[in-house]
């Protein structure tokens, strides 16, 4: 088993792109949010899911995801004019796969979005609307037979699905523009993070912040955390079963891959995740290798089913 080769946008040779090429089986594009990021601090902590793909065949990656650590909007594709290139333009590569990140970073800025304004009348007159927010004001709460689903906005999910399922689409459409018309686009779930107080240098803490602004009691954090991230997985994997409208799309359930939870309350590196978000190495391990399973049974025409969870061994102890 090989590691997928890892490289970015400024390492193609500018009068002849394709010779980086040379020497792999598979030749994958990749674009996402800080899950892919190849900020120094970020492969420092061995959290980019990139890093630890593995495959029979030797593969290789351009990753445009970038140097940024911080939350990004994936979908944003006007500060991603590489990835744009190198999959329609008139130069570009047949790649024989796009591998994505994408929704995780968008989910955690949706669910910060405030109950109010900041400035703005902080009554329950003065509320944000509920469909631009994932969360419930006080007021707003259901009753408490409805679980963690009395702080969560159906409405605001509906947005946010909405918001996700037009980028996806036109994602596949870009692709379609360029050469590599058809190919499969993998995209991960994300796991399922403890809302804590653990921040990475110059970011974050994210849900930690946002839930005692909401006065979610702190016995639910976790419940919360788990609704959402689960609303996004199913989300992702009705597009993938559409095959009508979002053609070549495989979506892997990372929430079927078991993970060490981080202690409640901790602060730094806790089971197996590196802040509250993101992951270290040991859990970019275990869901990359139930991934590189995934993909590669696609990328050779076999059946996508479930890869089991990988034991750790070798780089994963």
């Amino acid at each position: 088993m090989d590691h997928l080769a890892c490289f970015t946008p400024a390492d193609l040779p500018s009068t002849n792109p394709a010779a980086l090429l040379d020497g792999y089986r598979w030749h994958l594009l990749a674009q996402g949010d800080s899950w892919f990021s190849t900020a120094a601090a970020r492969l420092g902590a061995h959290a980019n899911l990139l890093q630890e793909l593995v495959f029979k065949q030797r593969a290789m990656a351009i990753n445009c995801a970038g140097q940024g650590e911080a939350l990004s909007h994936m979908v944003d594709l006007e500060s991603a004019p590489d990835f744009v290139r190198l999959l329609t333009g008139q130069d570009a590569p047949v790649w024989d796969g796009l591998l994505l990140s994408v929704g995780g970073n968008d989910l955690i800025e949706a669910a910060r979005t405030p109950a109010h304004t900041p400035g703005q009348d902080p009554t329950p007159a003065g509320l944000i609307p509920l469909h631009l927010r994932l969360l419930r004001h006080q007021t707003e709460w259901g009753a408490p037979s409805q679980g963690v689903a009395r702080y969560f906005s159906e409405p605001g999910w509906q947005t946010y699905a909405d918001y996700l399922r037009t980028n996806i689409r036109h994602l596949l459409s870009l692709r379609d523009q360029g050469p590599s018309a058809g190919k499969p686009v993998f995209m991960h779930c994300y796991a399922v993070p403890m809302p804590r107080p653990a921040a990475s240098e110059g970011s974050g803490p994210w849900l930690y912040p946002t839930l005692k602004a909401y006065n979610v009691p702190s016995a639910d954090w976790a419940a919360v955390s788990r609704l959402m991230v689960m609303h996004l997985a199913q989300l992702l994997k009705s597009l993938a079963a559409d095959q009508e409208n979002f053609p070549g799309l495989h979506v892997f359930d990372s929430t079927a891959v078991p993970l060490a939870l981080a202690a409640p309350g901790s602060t730094g590196i806790s089971g197996d995740w590196h802040n509250e978000i993101h992951l270290n190495h040991s859990g970019s391990f275990k869901i990359s290798r139930a991934w590189s399973e995934h993909i590669e049974r696609v990328l050779s025409g076999e059946p996508a089913v479930p890869a089991p969870a990988p034991k750790l061994r070798g780089r994963g102890r």
